[in-house]
């Protein structure tokens, strides 16, 4: 059961906002400091939470990570007192929350829905910028023991990344994404003794001396091999680009796509004018692709979103104007080398 929409009010930066998804994947683009992380937290926190049974508040509190633990510092800030309110939905169900900027213990917030909510679970996995799997020995013990600064999402990815495989046959389409991730490895995922490696047929390479690019390609090879990302699961995933040479994003995309075929629900936030494209060429006209570019208002003081499934209609669109700009910049310039 997928997420459907999600309206917020008067949480972080966002003064009213509603934006509906798509079963398929998702695409969250604009400037930095329009919400695209938080956005994509939100959904995630929401997902986990029909899984680990937590109180939807306190799983905010650990993906955000407020100021002494305090989950009013979530509300909008206004100078003045101020209620939030979050509403997730899939399909007919809906989880919603509110709490003021007053609020310090997650068990203040007012919460409709959660036992509806939790009553039909759906596996997520969010994938956050940094790479968290050559950093992972030991970090799962420290976290649960010691109260150490780091958001909830790096221990949830290792919790995932660890998971031993299914049991059972693999089917046709996980066999054949995994084979294609692997071609681009040159190998495969190993772990001993809670360390990562890229077994090939050099030998076991550990993943502190490989390229962070590639350990992302391992991460999702994990997460396809283990079960996590099967149909009906939703994938979170920020800035895939990040550390990944370019000639490597469209085989990623097309990872990503058959993945979507496959049932699983993507969201996706990216700066990457080839991202984009990659997606745009890839497509066919069965998969199902929504663009939410996000921008404040002339004024300044308000995030809206404008949704379209056609990459051309995609308004405000930075990125694609930026790489004009170099583009019409590199024509001048040579332009006025010949003149001379």
């Amino acid at each position: 059961m997928t997420i459907t929409k999600i309206t917020l009010e008067n949480f972080t930066a966002f003064k009213k906002l509603e934006v509906e998804f798509t079963p398929g994947i998702n695409v969250l683009i604009g400037a930095n400091g329009t919400g695209k992380t938080h956005l994509m937290k939100v959904a995630y926190a929401a997902c986990d939470i029909s899984k680990t049974q937590l109180n939807f508040s306190e799983k905010l509190v650990r993906v955000f990570l407020p100021s002494g633990r305090a989950l009013g510092r979530l509300v909008r800030r206004r100078g003045k007192s101020t209620r939030c309110v979050i509403e997730v939905f899939r399909q007919s169900l809906k989880l919603r929350i509110s709490f003021s900027n007053h609020t310090i213990s997650p068990d203040s917030a007012t919460i409709t829905g959660a036992r509806e909510w939790m009553a039909a679970p759906v596996e997520s996995v969010y994938i956050p910028v940094k790479e968290m799997l050559a950093n992972a020995p030991g970090f799962r013990s420290l976290y649960s023991q010691r109260e150490i600064h780091f958001e909830e999402i790096y221990s949830d990815i290792l919790d995932r990344a660890y998971r031993p495989a299914l049991r059972g046959p693999i089917d046709r389409k996980r066999k054949k994404l995994l084979e294609n991730l692997q071609k681009l490895m040159v190998g495969k995922v190993a772990v001993k003794d809670d360390e990562f490696f890229l077994k090939s047929k050099h030998g076991n390479l550990e993943f502190t001396l490989l390229a962070e690019g590639m350990r992302k390609l391992g991460l999702l090879w994990l997460l396809v091999q283990n079960g996590t990302l099967l149909h009906g699961s939703v994938l979170f995933w920020d800035e895939p680009e990040t550390n990944l040479n370019p000639t490597l994003f469209g085989p990623l995309i097309q990872s990503l796509l058959e993945l979507q075929r496959m049932g699983v629900q993507i969201f996706l936030a990216t700066h990457d004018y080839v991202i984009l494209k990659e997606l745009d060429l890839r497509r066919n006209e069965k998969d199902k692709i929504l663009f939410h570019s996000l921008y404040r208002n002339q004024e300044g003081d308000e995030i809206q979103c404008h949704s379209t499934s056609e990459y051309t209609e995609i308004h405000p669109n930075t990125i694609a104007e930026t790489f004009v700009d170099l583009y019409n910049r590199e024509i001048k310039r040579t332009l006025e080398g010949v003149s001379k």
